[in-house]
């Protein structure tokens, strides 16, 4: 008999091959992640150096080059395109002659590893004590997020040397022994960014007061040596520029993302929005420091760098997308006492630093204050509002945890579950839900209309091929009657309003509409169904992909009035301008249907009169006569609609079981865990459909 059988303890060696187990899956986890970052600087590498020479790291070729305004004699800031401190400019002087032979592999392969070490500095930075889960996950992480992230890509493109300044601060901060060397280090990045002063009085703060005074000196002395070897420079810049005010563009630029450019854009111009940005700009910095400090004293110094740096950026003159590198650090700090809360500020300043501002907000005209200062704003809540947990408080490494549904016992056994798939019952956090709805639709539109793929003349060909073999299997199957429905229609004016109406509007509005309901109403059921919802449509994009269809009304020949975009030109090969502004092809299958097919099940199983049952039904109907007699689909792409929603509904069910039919059992779904704690634990989990 072995040991186990005779009910002892198990041996040495099983005990060890079962914690091996976890270690051997999160090392090929890592192992994984690091494979992404080089695929990812592989990617980096071949873009810039993709592009021709006139056209990839124009910053660099405008200092450097045979032309560049470090040949020229007179001052750097002749033409403004030279952005950088007159130090910047003494220290780059003697690499002209040799930089221009190593444009392009040389230095962008020089700024990967300047990247590479930053992200590993910031990894072994996080606050102690770390997991071994975190401590071998967090590099291969940061790496990722910085060579994803638009500053870097920036820095990439233009060939900037904006990276430099944040290494230096992390390496005095961080890696440097003495106290002179760590004051040296931030004291040249400051010359090289002159907002990174800063630092100076953080580190006096906090008890560095030797490092602070070397930093000092030696921003004072570089500035000094700058000033003594181009004293016409020097004067250009820090006088008739006001520290750099200006380089390298308009300081009202949508690009420049500090305060001054802010108040610019805003109208405010002279004497009035200097004062206000000196005043604004010395509060955000006196505001910023104090929550450094605490930090610092917290033991979280990465974040009191981060803080500090967004400080910089707001208190800049001009901060341009290269320079911003600071807000993306600010990601390490924990925000919010519930676990559903917890990710929302570091998804916030990941999509903010890696996805351009029109994909995170729509495009609305009242939106457009909000979107040009996007970050902005980041910056000014890490600096001065965001509330980050002290390591103190008991919600730091243990946040109030979401209540999960029990394991449904119909669940398929064969398919692995991921814990964070399990429905919660209660509501979710709403900015991060806005934020990922929002994300999720700009991809969606993205993707829709890079679907053609190749040159139109030949996506038109594909899409026209398949809409004949769409054709002639609905007339295999007498199911061809779009072109009659199409002028039945059209004969009726107020029968064709009705249409045209139905098809523009209620495909958004009634699924959004649904949407909000169900979070305010029955949060569990908004999880199903919202997940339910986004399978669909994932699968709807497999599908615009691999089959591009023509729809009706863009088929030359068959007759049919295009009552909705009004009548279309075939011979121009793009059919007019609407094919620069969506995928024309998209037809297979029809997500109005799909989206109207999610609406009626949801309402008719979720709904409580037989009323609303009822026009929740009728909804994809109404969408179905829409779709054929406007010309916009084939009866078969109804069909392929009803496939995805069936699919999407089916891929839930896989994942996460069946829904729950009542929540009044699961007694953990509490008020306290809605109220954060404050309220005792006695009430019951209805909650969960309020």
């Amino acid at each position: 008999m072995t040991n186990a059988e005779r009910g002892g303890r198990p041996t040495e060696a099983s005990g060890a091959t079962a914690v091996g187990r976890p270690h051997a899956r999160l090392r090929l986890a890592c192992l994984g992640l690091w494979l992404i970052v080089a695929v990812l600087a592989a990617r980096q590498v071949a873009v810039v150096l993709g592009t021709p020479r006139g056209e990839r790291l124009t910053a660099l070729e405008t200092w450097v080059g045979p032309n560049g305004v470090l040949h020229v004699n007179g001052s750097l800031y002749d033409s403004t395109r030279f952005t950088g401190t007159p130090f910047n400019g003494l220290a780059l002087k003697p690499l002209t002659r040799s930089a221009e032979q190593a444009l392009g592999w040389g230095w962008t392969f020089g700024t990967l590893l300047l990247v590479a070490a930053l992200g590993l500095i910031a990894a072994r930075a996080l606050p102690q004590p770390v997991g071994r889960r975190t401590a071998l996950l967090a590099a291969p992480v940061a790496v990722g997020l910085l060579m994803l992230s638009l500053p870097v890509r920036n820095t990439l493109w233009l060939g900037q040397t904006s990276v430099i300044p944040v290494l230096l601060v992390l390496l005095g901060c961080f890696v440097a022994h003495g106290r002179r060397t760590s004051g040296l280090l931030i004291g040249v990045a400051a010359a090289l960014q002159p907002t990174l002063l800063l630092f100076t009085p953080l580190l006096w703060c906090t008890g560095r007061r030797r490092a602070a005074l070397s930093g000092g000196v030696t921003f004072a002395a570089c500035t000094a040596l700058a000033w003594a070897a181009m004293p016409h420079d020097s004067s250009v810049y820090w006088v008739h520029h006001l520290a750099g005010a200006g380089l390298g563009g308009r300081a009202d630029a949508l690009g420049n993302q500090s305060l001054h450019g802010a108040l610019l854009r805003l109208g405010l111009h002279g004497p009035l929005e200097v004062a206000l940005f000196l005043a604004l700009g010395a509060a955000v910095a006196v505001l910023a420091l104090r929550r450094a400090v605490r930090y610092v004293a917290d033991g979280q110094l990465l974040l009191a760098v981060a803080i500090t740096g967004c400080a910089a950026i707001v208190v800049a003159p001009t901060a341009w997308q290269h320079q911003l590198l600071w807000v993306l650090l600010a990601v390490v700090g924990r925000a919010g006492r519930r676990a559903r809360d917890r990710y929302v500020w570091p998804v916030a300043v990941v999509l903010a630093m890696t996805l351009p501002t029109r994909l995170l907000l729509p495009d609305i005209a009242a939106l457009d204050p909000l979107r040009t200062e996007l970050v902005l704003l980041a910056a000014l809540a890490a600096a001065v509002a965001v509330p980050f947990l002290s390591r103190a408080s008991p919600y730091y490494r243990s946040p109030i945890p979401a209540v999960y549904a029990p394991a449904a016992p119909a669940r398929f056994r064969h398919v692995p579950l991921l814990p964070f798939l399990r429905r919660v019952l209660t509501r979710p956090n709403l900015l991060l839900e806005l934020l990922l709805l929002r994300v999720a639709y700009a991809a969606y539109s993205q993707v829709r209309l890079a679907a053609t793929g190749g040159s139109v003349s030949a996506g038109r060909a594909e899409a026209e091929e398949h809409a004949w073999q769409i054709l002639g299997l609905e007339r295999a199957l007498r199911l061809d009657v779009e072109h009659w429905a199409n002028h039945a229609v059209v004969a009726i004016d107020g029968l064709r309003d009705f249409c045209d109406f139905y098809y523009e509007s209620m495909h958004f509005v009634v699924p959004l509409a649904v949407l909000a309901v169900l979070y305010w109403r029955r949060p569990a059921d908004y999880r199903w169904a919202r997940s339910a919802l986004g399978f669909a449509t994932l699968l709807a994009l497999a599908g615009f992909w691999l089959y591009p269809l023509a729809p009706p009304r863009l088929m030359p020949g068959l007759g049919f009035i295009d009552t909705v975009h009004g009548v279309q030109d075939f011979s121009q090969p793009d059919y007019g301008t609407l094919t620069a502004l969506t995928n024309q092809y998209a037809a297979m299958p029809s997500l109005h249907v799909g989206w109207a097919l999610w609406c009626g099940i949801v309402i008719a199983v979720l709904a409580r009169w037989w009323w609303m049952r009822a026009l929740g039904l009728l909804h994809p109907l109404l969408t179905l006569c829409a779709i054929v007699a406007t010309g916009n689909h084939w009866v078969l792409d109804a069909v392929g609609g009803v496939v995805v929603v069936g699919a999407g509904f089916g891929l839930v069910y896989a994942l996460t079981g069946p829904r729950p039919t009542g929540c009044a059992r699961h007694p953990g779904a509490t008020v306290r865990e809605e109220a954060g704690g404050s309220v005792g634990a006695g009430r019951s989990a209805r909650r969960c459909d309020r």
